[in-house]
């Protein structure tokens, strides 16, 4: 079939020939039969639509003929190839500004320094040394200086902050979410999140603002930094509906705190604001309540006895290393960044052999890391703070309605039950660590409660994945919309 298609082909002298130059004013670009007058290219290349394109659009061109017509011919053949080669060096440059853009974008978003920038073109350089050498002259192209990444980082900052004020007029409503912190240099930051949906429930979700405070932080200070924000970014008052904070008394005292100054605005403008704590924040409160602090500061004090002291550390990674150890070194716990906690904790049991032979080589003791009672508090802890952290990182993200955040609030207060439940029957199925100390420490005593629930005839190793299908309230929703075969379907791609 191939061969009678060519055949075919050439019998319609598809294929281009030379004299069509001369004769039609025509060239071939890419495959293409086109056009030098006007650039066009014709849908098949024969001789039949060439020269119908050139009788019926080009008759002027019959006069020139002999060397003149060929001089013709010359002179457009050479202009198509210079604009060829005129679109060429654009697009290699477009590219090259492209990619340059890209990498300030991941620099940015990483949080390194701009001069990493100049780190990473050399790194491409080699690459393309390697496996591209004849592309070496685009990679040469891409501009990645320390000046460069800054002005790149800094047009993708004004290009954002464009987009969001063009979207400003078509919100019906919008809130805000604030969040005060202190950064390195002691200075506290105030961050405003912005959240708008328009009349087709379209939403943006974006950062409006990071406020730096040099004065005192009070609900005063704190009104006029996002006061500041809204007004120039000309988003009216009166569509704010909802402003979302912690529990700090600056943010939501009654009388002086920013969030209750903030309805007062709205309502000064003719609209209405709900005040709201965040979920997130209560969801962190909840786990420092967890009382545990035996475990916590025996850790906390193991960990600054071998990273505070440089010798102490050097020795440790070096021992580490020697062994072949599951991590390299134990890491700091720090209160700001709570989620670190559960790393600290993972890091350290996973550990505990390596430091407690590394400490009784520096001639010290920790009686605890051989105390049955005490592995299985910190083993329990341990999974606690895992189970815990992939909480908080299910409620983060963009594009999360209220009723998603409070079906995996719901679904963990479930699973709770159900590890209470398990836990006092002495099955720890769902905390390895603890299950591992369990194993080589029999007589360990686990304090519980017995609770029944309705998982505990389902297999163990699916009843978390069904206690949050069954909190899921648009999975019921969705289950009543469509036939079932659909819905099974469905839960394939979620």
């Amino acid at each position: 079939m191939a061969q009678q298609r060519n055949r075919k082909i050439e019998s319609e002298c598809r294929r281009f020939q030379t004299r069509w130059g001369n004769e039609y004013f025509f060239t071939e670009v890419s495959g293409k039969c086109v056009c030098l007058i006007c650039q066009e290219s014709v849908g098949v290349m024969k001789e039949y639509n060439v020269k119908r394109h050139y009788e019926t659009k080009h008759q002027s061109f019959k006069y020139y003929t002999g060397a003149e017509r060929n001089q013709k011919v010359k002179q457009l053949a050479a202009a198509l190839l210079a604009q060829q080669q005129f679109f060429r060096a654009n697009k290699a440059q477009e590219n090259s500004t492209l990619a340059s853009y890209e990498v300030a974008h991941l620099i940015a978003r990483h949080g390194k320094p701009f001069t990493e920038g100049e780190l990473i073109k050399e790194c491409l350089m080699k690459v393309a040394t390697i496996i591209c050498p004849e592309k070496m002259q685009d990679f040469k192209n891409i501009s990645l200086s320390r000046n460069t990444v800054g002005r790149r980082i800094e047009d993708l900052s004004a290009n954002l902050k464009e987009q969001v004020t063009d979207k400003v007029p078509t919100f019906d409503f919008y809130s805000i979410a604030c969040d005060d912190s202190t950064d390195s240099t002691d200075t506290a930051q105030l961050l405003i999140f912005l959240r708008g949906v328009d009349s087709d429930f379209c939403i943006s979700e974006e950062l409006l603002e990071m406020k730096s405070l040099k004065s005192t932080t009070t609900g005063k200070y704190l009104f006029e930094a996002v006061s500041c924000a809204i007004e120039n970014m000309n988003l009216p008052w009166a569509k704010l509906c909802g402003i979302t904070t912690d529990g700090a008394s600056a943010m939501i005292g009654e009388q002086n705190g920013m969030a209750s100054m903030v309805c007062n605005k709205v309502c000064e403008s003719g609209g209405e604001a709900v005040k709201m704590h965040c979920i997130i924040h209560q969801e962190a409160l909840c786990a420092k309540a967890i009382q545990m602090d035996d475990v916590m500061t025996t850790v906390v004090k193991t960990i600054n006895l071998i990273r505070s002291r440089a010798l102490n550390h050097r020795e440790f990674r070096a021992f580490l290393s020697d062994i072949d150890a599951e991590y390299g070194d134990v890491i700091y716990h720090s209160n700001v960044r709570w989620l670190s906690r559960g790393s600290a904790l993972q890091w350290f049991y996973s550990l505990r052999s390596e430091i407690d032979q590394f400490l009784k080589e520096k001639n010290l003791t920790l009686d605890q890391l051989n105390d049955p009672d005490w592995l299985a508090d910190l083993a329990f802890l341990v999974d606690l703070t895992s189970h815990l952290n992939a909480l908080n990182k299910s409620l983060q993200g963009k594009d999360q309605l209220i009723s998603e955040m409070y079906a995996h609030l719901k679904s963990f207060a479930v699973k709770l039950r159900l590890f209470e439940r398990q836990i006092s029957d002495r099955n720890a199925v769902h905390f390895p660590s603890l299950s591992e100390i369990i194993s080589r420490f029999s007589d360990s005593n686990i304090p519980g409660k017995i609770d029944k629930y309705s998982t505990k005839e389902v297999q163990e190793n699916v009843q978390l994945e069904l206690i949050e299908l069954q909190c899921d309230d648009s999975l019921h929703s969705r289950h009543q919309l469509i036939p079932l075969s659909e819905f099974y379907k469905s839960l394939n791609k979620s």
